[in-house]
């Protein structure tokens, strides 16, 4: 999988040197040299890491971070942050007051050697990029947080997006490219029967899974028909969600054998 990396900081040659380190490692690099643009990045792009230097105003950065770790779907986004050289820290770069706060996975001071630097983003990459990226789609709110609460309690395992029909289920999924989505049958717009042909038609690595109430004969077997990789029983999920999550991810086939 291409691996987003995210730099936001404004010095050119920094900037430069490691998108060029990065991108020998075969990783698609974006920069932003402001809040704002950082922001529009980590929405447009679904960055695996960020890269978090300094940036003016002065404090621009750390409120990046803070909206970071505040958003849902970035909070667990592994953050590397490279800070200015030791004399210029009482006028830019991250206050003292703010690096107290700061929730990042490693922290550097320039002049920074590229080699370590880039030897801390390839392992965190490696780390972040080996989890199970999994997309629900429901249009019961509480059933949603219920599964996205229960799925991020997993350390092998992180939420990538959510959906409340069937519709934006084929968005999100084109999107965000998870490797599992989670889908009901009955929701508005495009039932979950109908979005999943469209996306293991067109997303040929994605495994979906049926979430639903309706558990009877037919429904299972028009699931299994349509290329769902399993049905799985609402009233069932807290047992069978978790390992079936697994076995989608490990598996190489569509849908397992109906029979």
């Amino acid at each position: 999988m291409k691996r987003n990396i995210l730099i936001v900081d404004q010095e050119h040659e920094f900037t430069v040197n490691l998108r060029e380190e990065l991108e020998k490692r075969h990783c698609k690099v974006f920069i932003a040299c402001e809040r704002v643009k950082a922001q529009e990045i980590v929405w447009e792009r679904k960055p695996h890491l960020i890269v978090l230097g300094a940036i003016m105003p002065r404090g621009d950065a750390f409120k990046l971070h803070q909206w970071l770790k505040k958003t849902p779907a970035t909070s667990d986004l592994p953050i590397v942050v490279v800070d200015v050289p030791p004399e210029k820290q009482s006028v830019s770069g991250w206050r003292r007051d703010e690096g107290l706060r700061l929730e990042a996975e490693d922290y550097f001071c320039r002049p920074v050697d590229l080699t370590a630097l880039v030897s801390v983003i390839e392992k965190l990459l490696d780390k972040t990029t080996r989890k199970i990226r999994v997309l629900v789609a429901d249009d019961h709110a509480v059933i949603r947080e219920g599964i996205c609460a229960l799925v991020n309690l997993q350390k092998d395992m992180l939420i990538v997006g959510e959906a409340t029909d069937g519709q934006e289920a084929i968005e999100k999924t084109l999107q965000l490219t998870p490797n599992v989505v989670l889908m009901d049958i009955v929701m508005p717009e495009l039932n979950g029967i109908e979005a999943m042909k469209q996306i293991t038609s067109r997303c040929k690595d994605v495994k979906v899974l049926i979430l639903s109430q309706y558990d009877d004969e037919g429904n299972i077997t028009a699931s299994k028909q349509a290329g769902a990789f399993d049905f799985i029983p609402k009233k069932s999920v807290s047992t069978e969600l978790l390992k079936a999550i697994r076995t989608a991810k490990r598996s190489k086939y569509r849908a397992r054998d109906s029979s």
